[in-house]
Order: C-alpha cells, then structure tokens, then sequence
C-alpha cells in the first residue's frame, strides 16, 4: 500500500482522536477533516502546510506508542487523554502575524511592504527561526516552515520552539540602502507587537538574507526596544563576528548535512538496503544549488574523499565525472558572479537531478522531486538540503523503490545547533575558550617539560621532547570553532542513532522521515507533560 506502514484506514480513524483537544475522543467529523488532510498531502502539488501536516498525521500514531512509554499519569486513559490533547495543541502555530508597511523607494515612489512571522511552539523558548526574502512566500507557508523548526530543535535536544518569518520581496530588485530600510522597519514592527527579543523570539539568516540583514537586525533592535537589554544581540543569530557572531557558523549547515550523510553512510545495515558500499569514499555527489549550504557540503564531501560530479544551479549544470574541485568553483564564483565558464567541468544541458549517483543533494527549492519526475530519479540515496523538497507522493513512491530519503528536519540540524551556539555565547558574553587558552597552553608546556626531566633523570642524559603538529596546534585547548564542531558532531552522532534505533524497532525499513517526525513529536509531548499547562 502506497501509504505504507502506520497509515492504513484503521490507524488514520484511531489516530485521529488526538484531534478533538476538548475530549480526546473519536469523532467523525475529525476523522473526515484527517482523512482529507492525508489525501491533500498525497495531491500532485501540495502546499508546504499540507506537506508538513501530512507527515505530521503519519507519524502521529507511532510518537503516540513512544509517548505513553514515558510518561504516566494515572490510569492508561487519563495519559493518553493528554499524549492525543498535547498532539492537538502542537500541531497548529501559536501565533502568527502578518505585518503591512510603506517604504519610499530611491525613485520617490511609495511601496507597501508585507512581512510575516510565525512561532509555531512555546514549549521551549525562545522561539527561533529564520527569515527569509522570497516574493512567493505567505503565511501558510512561514506556518509550515516555523513547525519543522520547532521539530529540527526538538530532534537534536535544542531548548528552542520553532518559528519563521520572511518578507516577500525579491530582494534583487532593491537597492541595498533599500534593503537595509526595509530589514530595519520589519524589525521595529515586529518588536513594537513582541515578536523578536532574546528570550522571546531569535531570528537567523534564510533564503534571500545573509550575516548583512542580520546585522541590520541586531543593531536596530539593540538601539530601539533593547536599548537596555544587556543580552539586546541575543535576538538575532548568524550576525558577522564583530557583531557577536560565532566562528563556523557559516559552513555549519553544510556541515552538518555532511555528518548526518556519513553517519548513514557508516550503517551496514542501511547501505545493504540501498545496495551501497559502506563509507563515504569514492561516492559520486550530484549537488543542486551552489550557495552557501550546497558549497560548504561540496567541501566536505570532497576532503572526506567523495566525488561532486555535478553541479545544478538555476542558469547552468556542471558535470566532471572525476570530481568537481569546490574551492576553485567558490573562486570562479566569486569572480564572476556565476558558475558559467568554469573551466574545472563541462557545461551540460542534462539535468543531473536524473543522472546516475549515489547522493542526490536538492539545496535549492521545495517540491523539487515530484509524483511527475519521481520515476527519473535514480540515486541511491536523497538528502534534503532545502526545506520540503519532495512531495509527500513522490517519497512514498521513492520509499517503494527502496531509495533513502534523509529528510530535512534531520539534516537541517546543523544549522540550529550553531545557532543556539551563538545564542549561548552572546547570552554569556564571552568567546568560547577565551578564559582557558592561556591556562591550557601553559599545562600542556609544563607537561611536556615534566616528561623531558623524567627521560633525562631516567637515563642521565640530555633530551628533547619536540610536540608534533597535532599536539602543537591544539595545546591552547579548543578554539571557538573547535568548540561549534565538536558539539555539531556530538549531536549528530547521538540523534541518528536514535533515529535508527527507533526506525529498526518500529520496523520503519527505510522510511526515516516518520521516526524523526514521531521522536521530535514525543519530546514534545513529554514537555509539556512534564511542564502542565499554565492556568488550565
């Protein structure tokens, strides 16, 4: 069944109960309003609210099943009263807003401006998610995207709910003064009705924003509602460093979509699925989309030892069946404005998405793969780089086929996990590192200079302990970035495991997608049950 496990006819009317919030009991019309969701899903073009909802209901049934391990509260059915209640009250957004401004353009003309944001999940705070400059966005759109936030946080243990907004402009065809109006008032807006600050709501760079809007952000806030807010840059992540930034946050999505991809890569069982060899070496990569998230997995993937045989952007392919060389590509880039010309890989009119390969990587736009070119595909393995960007349709179809989908919410952890980083690091005022580089520098001499006494007193005779380049370059301790990698790594390691735990007791097979959609959903859950909710 195209469904596949835990959507059947029985599970869609049991699961639906969690719906009715008043009773937590069955009822028709909420079955009804289940069943259309799933179908609405399942369409040719879903919107991402019906995506999202659509993997929200599938999992519902299984975090049900983990919930009630967890938690107890009585009887068996005052507890699943609460698990089938808490479900109801995450799956809606807590609150939205849309925001409507004029701004003067360069040219005397007055044009309205309409922003909006969304925070999905006040179980944790703050809420946190990007910002985005897109002329097709609205607000079921930002809906949807703040609630795979509040899951990706949830997910990788992330003290964070989930939130989003974005402006729907495109932003090439402004000025950057104009911009930075436009960023700055958005900003004004959104503190001026409580939504921005750094125990409320943190935004983050998006698609169409980058470290400059951020800094916009950061300052405007710091100099109107936070003007005496000791932790005012705390509102506001992937500003520069002198802003309050962090070291590696930059390449830390593409990142961590390259360790999620290697700890599957290193799973015997799921790469005999796939018919893979273990390991990351020799794979041949295919990536779509050359900014900054596709760019940094590039040179991940290539130092580990893979291939990036392709390369599509939105004006032109690039194919190189011994290896795409991304550090010459960026150069090429930065020179020119466009990968067109590059002289490290032939111009193709292919589209590569359908070429052989072992790693798809879609890093530009949603419903990328859809139930129209799903049967082209033939890479063994699909990592979503970009938010959604396979239709509900075409997933069950490549789950048939036995291809494995990484699914966004898993691989977009890198990116949260520098940003509650940063977070940390502008709530305690300090770098990371800063009070123990001397100190640890200094140990590690005294170290080696006790080793030396002991060969000489040992032996009577001069020597010398010559640390080698390893040693040398971490006897300081760890360095900021050292820091964001090392917990980038942590968290990825322990997060897939528990999603392939969870996968191979449930026998889930390939469909990776439910377990981190049920896992982040009972963690949740568990909150709330263990927080209560206030005045009820």
């Amino acid at each position: 069944m195209l469904l596949g496990r835990k959507l059947t006819k029985s599970s869609l009317l049991w699961s639906c109960r969690f719906l009715n919030t008043s009773t937590g009991e069955f009822g028709v019309g909420w079955a009804k309003n289940l069943e259309d969701e799933t179908r609405n899903g399942l369409a040719k073009d879903p919107s991402l609210k019906e995506i999202v909802n659509y993997y929200y209901n599938k999992a519902a049934p299984l975090c049900e099943e983990l919930s009630v391990k967890q938690i107890r509260l009585g009887s068996y059915e005052r507890t699943m009263q609460l698990i089938r209640g808490t479900l109801g009250v995450v799956k809606p957004c807590n609150d939205n807003i849309t925001i409507t401004f004029g701004i003067r353009r360069e040219n005397g003309s007055i044009e309205t401006i309409t922003g909006f944001r969304s925070q999905h999940s006040h179980h944790r705070t703050p809420c946190k998610g990007g910002i985005r400059f897109n002329e097709n966005i609205d607000q079921p759109t930002i809906q949807a995207l703040a609630k795979v936030n509040s899951f990706t946080s949830s997910l990788v243990d992330v003290p964070f709910g989930g939130a989003k907004g974005g402006i729907r402009i495109n932003p090439s065809e402004y000025s950057t003064r104009e911009l930075e109006k436009i960023t700055r008032r958005f900003t004004v807006e959104l503190g001026k009705k409580g939504f921005i600050g750094p125990g409320i709501d943190v935004m983050g760079p998006d698609l169409g924003t980058g470290e400059q809007e951020m800094n916009w952000i950061a300052d405007t806030y710091k100099n109107t509602l936070g003007s005496n807010d000791l932790n005012a840059y705390g509102c506001v992540t992937g500003k520069s460093r002198l802003m309050g930034g962090i070291h590696g946050r930059s390449s830390s999505a593409g990142k961590g979509l390259f360790l999620v991809t290697s700890e599957f890569l290193d799973n015997a069982d799921i790469m005999k699925r796939v018919q893979l060899i273990p390991g990351i070496y020799r794979k041949k990569v295919v990536v779509q989309g050359f900014g900054n998230l596709g760019m940094h997995a590039c040179r991940y993937f290539t130092r580990a030892g893979a291939q990036v045989v392709g390369i599509v952007e939105k004006d032109c392919s690039l194919e190189n069946p011994q290896g795409i060389d991304p550090k010459a590509l960026e150069d090429w880039v930065n020179e020119t404005g466009s990968i067109r010309g590059f002289p490290g890989a032939t111009e193709t009119e292919k589209n590569l998405l359908f070429e052989p390969c072992d790693i798809l990587v879609p890093c530009a736009v949603e419903k990328v793969i859809n139930c129209d070119n799903v049967g082209k595909i033939q890479a063994k393995i699909v990592v979503e780089g970009a938010n959604c960007t396979m239709t509900p349709l075409a997933y069950e179809m490549l789950l048939k086929r036995d291809v494995l989908v990484v699914p966004d919410i898993l691989v977009n952890s890198g990116s949260v996990c520098s940003s509650y980083f940063e977070w940390l690091k502008n709530m305690k005022h300090v770098s990371f590192g800063r009070l123990t580089f001397k100190y640890e520098r200094e140990a590690n001499e005294h170290l080696l200079n006790s080793v030396q006494t002991s060969i000489e007193s040992m032996f009577n005779t001069d020597c010398t302990i010559k640390p080698s380049e390893d040693f040398v370059a971490r006897m300081s301790g760890a360095s900021e970035k050292d820091f964001v990698n090392s917990g980038l790594s942590y968290t990825v390691e322990g997060t897939v495991q528990d999603v392939l735990d969870i996968a191979k007791k449930e026998d889930l097979g390939l469909d990776i997608r439910q377990a981190c959609y049920s896992l982040a959903m009972s963690k949740i859950v568990k909150t709330y049950a263990t927080a209560g909710y206030t005045f009820t």
